[in-house]
């Protein structure tokens, strides 16, 4: 059965540090697995979470956009692998079994998945979802978890 997401919190980012501060702090409070999903429109700030999440999981490589590969699989991390998933440029929802996607869920990791609108009846249920939105100079983040203690430590 589905998480239900029931709690909720907005947060104000006023900066690209900002975003990237929210993904290292929710990245540390998060135990494996998870799947996230990222809303928001074309440079609200998915792919600068996504590098904060990274960099709190640990990593400290390049983190590039996988707009176009559609998934960087990040597997030699502590505490599980990251697949960070960008579904924007999506043919068909079909393709994500082509991906891999059975095999990254069941690594047990973290999954990061950017447009899951493009494919909603192929993924699994989110256990939390963010959406980012412009607000004044900088962004609004509404993050929805199934468990309160998600957003310990997470006020901007």
């Amino acid at each position: 059965m589905a998480p239900t997401l029931t709690y909720q919190r907005e947060l104000s980012l006023a900066d690209e540090a900002a975003t990237m501060g929210l993904g290292e702090r929710l990245a540390r409070n998060l135990a494996a697995p998870q799947v996230i999903f990222l809303h928001g429109e074309l440079g609200a700030g998915k792919t600068t979470f996504s590098r904060g999440f990274l960099r709190g999981r640990g990593h400290a490589g390049s983190v590039k956009s996988p707009t176009y590969t559609l998934v960087e699989p990040y597997e030699e991390m502590a505490g599980g692998p990251v697949y960070h998933l960008d579904l924007y440029r999506l043919g068909d929802a079909q393709e994500l079994a082509f991906l891999g996607m059975e095999d990254y869920l069941s690594a047990g990791g973290y999954l990061l998945i950017e447009w899951p609108e493009r494919a909603p009846n192929q993924l699994p249920a989110p256990t939390i979802t963010l959406s980012l939105s412009a607000s004044g100079t900088g962004r609004l983040a509404t993050v929805c978890a199934a468990a309160v203690d998600v957003f310990d430590g997470l006020a901007c």
